[in-house]
């Protein structure tokens, strides 16, 4: 999980202001897939239409 945001902090450090910040959605969204992953848990993603709206 932090082994994530720890690359993401090394490829754009240079960007990123000195304040807290949140976790990019990307990256928690492969950290939930990961957690499912090992626990052998499958779920379908979703089709851009359910991604269009759920944004």
């Amino acid at each position: 999980n932090q082994l994530l945001s720890v690359m993401y902090i090394l490829k754009n450090h240079k960007t990123m202001e000195n304040k807290i910040i949140d976790v990019p959605k990307e990256i928690d969204i492969q950290i939930a897939f990961d957690a499912l992953n090992a626990m052998d848990v499958k779920i379908d993603k979703l089709t851009p239409e359910q991604v269009k709206y759920a944004n």
